[in-house]
């Protein structure tokens, strides 16, 4: 779902921060604070989950033999 914004001056942002900060929470939206019509920030929502890498594919491997075990093949020296 791509997420909306809106745009608006640095000047307006100050006053109504506090507010702003509320409806971008409410609403998710994101908004662009620009500083003589050039974007200089951007506020946007925390996502309500935050991605943990550690551990995500616990449970997707099967090992079904021991693996520390030297293996029952031969391997010819290189020359």
């Amino acid at each position: 779902m791509k997420q909306a914004h809106i745009s608006m001056q640095a000047g307006h942002f100050k006053a109504k921060c506090l507010q702003l900060m509320d409806e971008v929470e409410e609403k998710h939206i994101s908004i662009v604070i620009t500083k003589h019509g050039k974007p200089v920030a951007k506020l946007v929502p925390i996502e309500e989950t935050p991605v943990d890498f550690f551990g995500c594919l616990e449970g997707t491997i099967t090992i079904k033999k021991d693996i520390v075990a030297p293996l029952d093949v031969k391997w010819e020296e290189q020359e």
